[in-house]
């Protein structure tokens, strides 16, 4: 979707029944409105119904807002998990980092170049090894040190800054500390992390190693969403690329390293134009064309 181009987008998740996709698309014509995308998917084995449509703003007589108020009746008769998003309100996005560049670096790339619809607006890291990079891009740095005596008031800092930038979405960039649990609870469904590893194999630390000792032929990476046990959130997307044993654990983690950027560049994409929703432990993620 083009960056400037302002659109409501309308979420929904219910129980799957006939007539949904009719009702929405008559409330929407009723009042004249434009639809720019609509997908929608039927999860058979669970009898749920996803759907996602994009609204031209300007075809519609009012906001979003009144939005809400006309569409809640159609809401609780198919009682519908749903929201509506407009596309001018931008995500407030913080980076959590360590000592790792890569992901960070390419979030802020694509951030400047247009590619990502939020608003990165702070980077905090337990190292002050990116403070030069986040000052280049003109992104405020905030060093909060980890170590294993301080974890509890470090992350009570953490939750401190986060709020004070009242941001929307949380991203771990190669963040490597594990996240307290109710920070964790707090941003549900709103903290996005990057594994090194194509889960559910490998989880925890070092998967390059584990992947190496057992000679894999493929490696990847996982973009997810955290919850309180460690690795284990929904997933958003995933890549692999093909290794072989002529590659060394060097190899494997210059190579994974492109992987992962790219994994999380889309994940994070696809977040800020709400196209992931989050079902139990899965995602269904709902994309153009």
């Amino acid at each position: 979707m083009a960056q400037n181009k302002h659109v409501y987008r309308l979420t929904i998740a219910c129980p799957d029944r006939v007539g949904i996709v009719g009702k929405v698309s008559n409330f929407i014509a009723m009042y004249g409105g434009n639809i720019t995308e609509a997908n929608h998917h039927l999860d058979s084995d669970a009898g749920w119904f996803f759907m996602r449509t994009e609204i031209e703003a300007a075809s519609l007589p009012f906001d979003a807002a009144q939005f809400r108020t006309a569409f809640e009746p159609i809401a609780r008769e198919f009682d519908m998990r749903w929201s509506i998003h407009d596309s001018h309100n931008k995500k407030r996005v913080v980076l959590l980092a360590s000592h790792e560049a890569h992901c960070v670096h390419d979030l802020l790339y694509r951030w400047q170049a247009g590619e990502l619809e939020g608003d990165i607006v702070g980077i905090v890291a337990n190292h002050e090894k990116l403070r030069e990079m986040a000052g280049w891009y003109g992104v405020p740095f905030f060093y909060i040190p980890v170590n294993k005596d301080n974890k509890a008031a470090a992350f009570a800092e953490y939750e401190r800054q986060i709020n004070a930038l009242n941001v929307d979405v949380i991203v771990l960039a190669r963040y490597m500390q594990i996240m307290p649990p109710a920070l964790c609870e707090q941003y549900l469904g709103r903290m996005i992390n990057i594994h090194h590893s194509f889960l559910p194999s490998f989880v925890g630390a070092k998967p390059y190693h584990q992947a190496f000792t057992r000679g894999v032929k493929l490696i990847g990476a996982t973009c997810h969403y955290v919850t309180q046990d460690l690795d284990e959130g929904p997933i958003i997307e995933q890549d692999v690329i093909r290794v072989s044993h002529k590659h060394n654990i060097e190899d494997l983690q210059r190579l994974g390293k492109d992987v992962e950027r790219n994994v999380l560049a889309r994940g994070l994409r696809y977040h800020l134009e709400d196209r992931v929703m989050i079902h139990g432990n899965k995602t269904v993620v709902l994309l153009e064309g």
